[in-house]
């Protein structure tokens, strides 16, 4: 049972309550508390040692990534984050400066983006180190955007360039708050989410939310110098197309609008983001699945991202 298939079969029997709005299959649970002009936005995310970073990761960037994943998941829903509590799970012979370093790394990103950090829980993990954050965010009623909304006609779009990642974008990368606040205040932006497993992973998650099926035009796709590197210098084995596609850890924006308005959207965001590249990649259609474009035809897409367990 890969990840995927565990939270499928996990999310089946969770309890709720009436401040649930959207709860378990999207980047964050959405919770009303019956304040007038605004929804609560909350999630939890763990960097692990050996997955997520290397016994040689510098301790600051351990904790400035385990922040920035969960504030990538408050921007996939268009939200601002506001506080964090922190799990660090140490082994027994942990170091005390390396700790105290994680945490300036952490809070330097937390002060960059308005974030209190509340406290949170310390524990033994024999394993080896662990940190989790849970972060607490708002969005205004009107502007929340989920995985869900995509419709036939749609246009695709994308945030920067992908694959590659574990030449260093996987500890450096800019959350994209302001892009995504930007977006659902001037554009009808229909469904979003932000590419942590790669595009071949987080697409198919957000297609399944809305019912409905993509195009895309391999030549549209963002491919990152880092992805194209030779292989002795890249980070990925894989030839740059499939890096762009599967590598994950970009932690762009993918998201959807209605097919009129996307001139606009380019036009726009060159004067508000000149140094942001972003790309209509393809467009969303009726039915099932991804079928992938190139000047020799088209095929089904079968690459997949990571998967946990898998």
């Amino acid at each position: 049972m890969n990840e995927f298939e565990l939270i499928a079969t996990l999310a089946k029997s969770l309890p709720a309550n009436e401040t649930v709005v959207v709860g378990a299959g999207d980047d964050c649970a959405v919770l009303d508390f019956a304040l007038p002009d605004k929804l609560f936005l909350f999630k939890t995310d763990a960097v692990v040692q050996g997955i997520h970073f290397t016994s040689e990761t510098p301790p600051e960037k351990i904790g400035r990534k385990a922040l920035a994943r969960c504030l990538s998941d408050i921007a996939a829903m268009a939200g601002t984050p506001a506080v964090a509590l922190v799990t660090l799970g140490l082994p027994a012979n942990f170091d005390p400066g390396f700790v105290r370093k994680i945490y300036d790394g952490l809070n330097a990103l937390a002060l960059k983006y308005n974030v209190a950090i509340a406290g949170g829980e310390t524990t033994t993990n024999p394993g080896g180190l662990l940190l989790s954050i849970a972060l607490l965010g708002t969005v205004a009623r009107d502007k929340q955007v989920l995985r869900r909304g995509a419709k036939p006609g749609d246009a695709i779009f994308v945030t920067g360039e992908l694959g590659g990642s574990l030449s260093g974008k996987h500890l450096d990368f800019e959350p994209r708050l302001a892009e995504a606040q930007w977006l659902a205040e001037n554009f009808s932006i229909h469904a979003m989410i932000d590419l942590s497993d790669g595009l071949a992973g987080d697409l198919p998650h957000l297609l399944a939310a809305g019912g409905v099926g993509a195009e895309l035009l391999k030549s549209a796709i963002p491919v990152s110098r880092a992805a194209k590197l030779p292989a002795q210098k890249s980070s990925s084995t894989k030839p740059p197309f499939a890096a762009a596609l599967t590598d994950g850890e970009d932690f762009e924006l993918l998201f959807t609008l209605p097919a009129r308005d996307a001139v606009k959207l380019l036009d726009t965001w060159k004067k508000k983001f000149p140094k942001l590249k972003l790309s209509c990649i393809g467009k969303i259609v009726t039915g099932h699945g991804i079928i992938l474009r190139d000047k020799t035809g088209s095929q089904k897409l079968n690459a997949h991202g990571y998967v946990h367990f898998s």
